[in-house]
C-alpha cells in the first residue's frame, strides 16, 4: 500500500501588470489630457481675474496660502536670470518637444501598461497646460503655497500638481531593475522575461533629469 505524499501548495504565479491597448490609450489620453489642461487654465483665469495684485490670503493657520506670482523660469524659478532667447528654446521648443516624445512614446507601442500609462499621461498634461502660459504669456501663473512656518513648498499650480502626482507614480518602476539575462539563458528558457513595447514609455521618461513643463 502506497502512502500519498502530503500535498503543497505552490507558489502563485506573478501577476502581470494591467496593460491598455492602443485604441483605449488614444480616448482616454485625450479625455485626461483635455480635462486637466482645461482645470488648470481656468484656475489660471480665475486667479488673473481674483488674486493678482492681491496680498497674499492664509488659511488653516497659514498651512495653505493663495499667492499669486508669475514664474518666468522653469521649476523653482531656474532659468528666470537667463536670457529670453535661452528661456525661449529651453522652456518652449525643448520643452515642448520632451512632451511630444512623452507622448508618442505613450501612444505608439502596440501595448503599454496601466501605471505607465497613467502616471505618465499626468506629466504630460500638467507641462501643455504650463506650455500654454509660456507660449502665451512668456511665463507660468502660479498660486498656491503650502507650508508649517519657514518650511515651504514653491508656489505651484493645478498643472504643478499633475506632474508631481505623475512623477512620484512612476518612481516605483523606475527604481525597480530587472535581473539580467544571459543570451543563452534568454534563448533556452521560454518563459524567460523579456523587454517589450510596455518598457518603451518608462524607458524614455527615465532618461530626463527633470519632469517636464514644470
Amino acid at each position: 500500500m502506497t502512502t500519498p505524499l502530503p500535498e503543497t501548495d505552490s507558489p502563485a504565479p506573478a501577476r502581470a501588470p494591467a496593460v491598455l491597448s492602443r485604441g483605449t490609450r488614444c480616448w482616454q489620453f485625450l479625455v485626461l489630457t483635455l480635462l486637466l489642461v482645461a482645470a488648470d487654465q481656468a484656475s489660471k483665469l480665475y486667479a488673473v481675474q481674483a488674486w493678482k495684485g492681491m496680498p497674499t490670503q492664509s488659511f488653516f493657520f497659514d498651512v495653505f496660502r493663495i499667492e499669486y506670482a508669475q514664474n518666468d523660469g522653469a521649476f523653482l524659478s531656474m532659468l528666470s536670470g537667463a536670457s529670453g532667447g535661452l528661456r525661449f528654446f529651453v522652456l518652449q521648443v525643448l520643452n515642448g518637444a520632451v512632451l511630444v516624445g512623452i507622448a508618442v512614446s505613450l501612444l505608439w507601442p502596440r501595448t503599454v501598461s496601466a501605471w505607465t500609462f497613467y502616471s505618465l499621461t499626468l506629466i504630460v498634461a500638467g507641462g501643455i497646460g504650463n506650455l500654454i502660459d509660456r507660449v502665451q504669456y512668456e511665463y507660468v501663473i502660479d498660486f498656491l503655497n503650502l507650508g508649517l512656518g519657514s518650511l515651504r513648498t514653491g508656489i505651484f499650480n493645478i498643472a504643478d500638481m499633475a506632474i508631481t502626482l505623475g512623477f512620484f507614480l512612476m518612481l516605483p518602476a523606475m527604481l525597480q531593475k530587472e535581473p539580467r539575462l544571459s543570451t543563452t539563458d534568454s534563448e533556452s528558457s521560454p518563459n524567460s522575461p523579456r523587454r517589450n513595447s510596455d518598457d518603451a514609455p518608462l524607458a524614455f521618461a527615465s532618461s530626463l533629469s527633470t519632469p517636464p513643463g514644470s
